[in-house]
């Protein structure tokens, strides 16, 4: 087969492309004339990309538009069946596999306990089988694997898709994720910490939409958060931004993290930790609910805790208000630091009812400056139990119809035609 070179689309005309190709993947224009409205782009520049999204199977183009007044303007939709993702959200103690379309939507979900300490050879063999069971179970699967994305409750550094001295953890330091998965699906991956994904997800289909400015806070076993800085995902230098849950709070030798340091707010404000007292508390009989989950389950769960406290049981509710009051304390620093516009609360323990998150407001708009909490909202994530892999998702779509990564797609789809048409 002979290959044949391609030309490259100029640089203004692919960031043209990929302007055209947003403002309707994401929701914001309808037609040419919005499209053209918002861009500042010229109509004619807006019409050859419409043609070309359109020849590239991504936009597609109907009559169906609302009239103001003549000719009904023509509708554009994004080709979200052109293609597939395949997705996972790790955590602590769960496994969170899903296939989604090229819009992000979920087509398929499977969500299994499972523990991150068993290292990465059983934990990604597993993520592998899960896939193979998506992959069979649903239906009208689009065609084509466009990527693959991965989350995990760790740091990473995102230019290689490797864990870099995850503290709960255990073998996984420097393991190659996505070399891994990426030479088994012949497909470009992504990994990043499982925080930062949950802020794509909810700013990109979530809460947080329209929002510039963002704290997404997750607080499951372990406590982290994801920062939206000006429209963009911040990771900081090593890809460590956000590791909240390991600022001191308490300065007590007593009260030691599993990172090795002593007061973390994780270590006292954590699933983990809720789990603890709560353990305690049920041992001590100091709840007769508490000592009823222990008695069936021989522990007690942060989700015990959060349903002992829907009942209304004093040492519950009083648990998850201490854990409010500290993790809001912490984010006041947060908020008068970085002055976000929008707090989301998400993971496992944040579901647990209104007494968490209303002692997380107290605090942030008790400790923080009038100015920076003047128009501060604090909300519950709007995703539930599936931004994890909607956040994966986001993340795999955003890299996908970057301006390089689509020239690239676009390049190697022309080559793989010339090398049909040559071998005909």
């Amino acid at each position: 087969m002979r290959k044949v070179d391609q030309p490259q689309l100029p640089e203004d005309a692919l960031d043209a492309l990929v302007a055209v190709l947003d403002e309707v993947r994401l929701g914001r224009s309808r037609s040419r004339s919005e499209v053209a409205r918002r861009t500042g782009l010229s109509r004619g520049v807006v019409a050859q990309r419409v043609s070309e999204l359109v020849d590239r199977g991504l936009l597609a183009e109907s009559v169906h538009g609302l009239s103001t007044g003549g000719r009904p303007p023509r509708q554009l939709t994004f080709r979200a069946d052109a293609g597939h993702l395949l997705v996972a959200d790790l955590g602590a103690s769960s496994i969170d596999v899903a296939l989604t379309d090229l819009g992000g939507q979920v087509l398929g979900h499977y969500a299994e306990p499972a523990d991150i300490a068993a290292g990465p050879d059983q934990i990604l063999g597993r993520v592998e089988e899960l896939f193979g069971k998506v992959l069979r179970t649903t239906k009208g699967v689009p065609a084509g694997l466009w990527g693959v994305g991965i989350g995990i409750p760790g740091p990473v550094e995102f230019a290689t898709g490797r864990p870099t001295s995850p503290p709960i953890m255990p073998g996984w330091d420097g393991y190659p994720i996505r070399d891994r998965f990426a030479r088994r699906y012949h497909a470009p991956v992504w990994v990043d910490n499982d925080v930062n994904i949950l802020a794509l997800g909810e700013w990109r289909f979530g809460i947080a939409t329209g929002h510039q400015n963002v704290v997404v806070l997750k607080i499951g076993t372990g406590i982290g958060a994801g920062i939206i800085s000006d429209g963009l995902l911040h990771r900081g230098a090593q890809g460590a931004a956000g590791d909240v849950g390991h600022i001191q709070v308490v300065d007590d030798a007593s009260v030691v993290c599993r990172c090795g340091n002593i007061g973390c707010l994780e270590a006292v404000a954590g699933g983990a930790a809720l789990a603890r007292a709560a353990d305690s508390a049920a041992r001590d009989g100091r709840s007769d609910r508490l000592r009823l989950a222990l008695d069936q389950h021989a522990n007690v769960t942060a989700e015990d805790v959060a349903r002992a406290a829907s009942f209304g049981d004093p040492v519950a509710v009083e648990l998850l208000q201490t854990a409010g009051r500290r993790v809001g304390a912490m984010l006041a620093s947060v908020v008068n630091f970085f002055n976000p516009s929008l707090i989301v609360i998400g993971g496992g323990v944040a579901q647990s009812g209104d007494q968490l998150l209303a002692a997380i407001r107290e605090s942030i708009y008790r400790r923080s400056l009038p100015l920076a909490t003047r128009d501060l909202l604090v909300q519950r994530s709007s995703l539930g139990p599936l931004g994890g892999v909607t956040g994966a998702a986001a993340m795999v779509l955003d890299e996908l119809f970057a301006p390089m990564r689509l020239a690239e797609r676009f390049a190697d789809a022309a080559m793989a035609t010339d090398e049909e048409v040559a071998s005909a």
